[in-house]
């Protein structure tokens, strides 16, 4: 039996993940929405890597933690405006004799997404991993760019 620390945030995620199942039978029992499935690995998801977003002029950055996960466990996808991020850490095999003082790390499937703003350049997301930190920068279009205007006084 693993100990796992109590987190509240981690009782709305399950709260929410419960509702979700909940309105994803009824549509699958009454035929409306598409009931595919599409929060399936929100549902599964077990934690959520904390994440810090910032914005500059240019651009959009999400900086998340993942540590002690490799890049190749990384999902990382972009579909009609929303950026997700998926995989799962794997929990360190311990000794039979060995007993837990303190166990606060997360394991299994984390899932967490972002609602993108709709003036952004899609096909110039960028990603990088490294040490444990996953840096995701997303470029604004034009358009979204902060314009200063030049006001003549006469």
């Amino acid at each position: 039996m693993a100990i796992v620390r109590w987190n509240p945030i981690r009782d709305l995620v399950s709260m929410e993940r419960e509702f979700n199942k909940i309105f994803n039978s009824l549509e699958r029992k009454f035929n409306f929405g598409d009931g595919d499935g599409e929060n399936q690995e929100f549902e599964n998801a077990v934690w959520m890597p904390m994440t810090d977003i910032v914005e500059d002029d240019n651009k959009y950055y999400l900086n998340l933690d993942l540590p002690g996960i490799k890049k190749e466990d990384v999902k990382i996808s972009y579909s009609n405006g929303l950026l997700s991020i998926s995989g799962e850490r794997n929990q360190e095999t311990v000794e039979k004799n060995a007993r837990f003082h303190r166990a606060e790390r997360s394991y299994g499937k984390y899932y967490r997404s972002f609602t993108l703003p709709q003036k952004i350049k899609e096909n110039e997301i960028d990603a990088e991993f490294k040490d444990g930190q996953l840096k995701i920068s997303i470029p604004k279009s034009e358009d979204a760019k902060p314009k200063q205007l030049e006001i003549k006084v006469k």
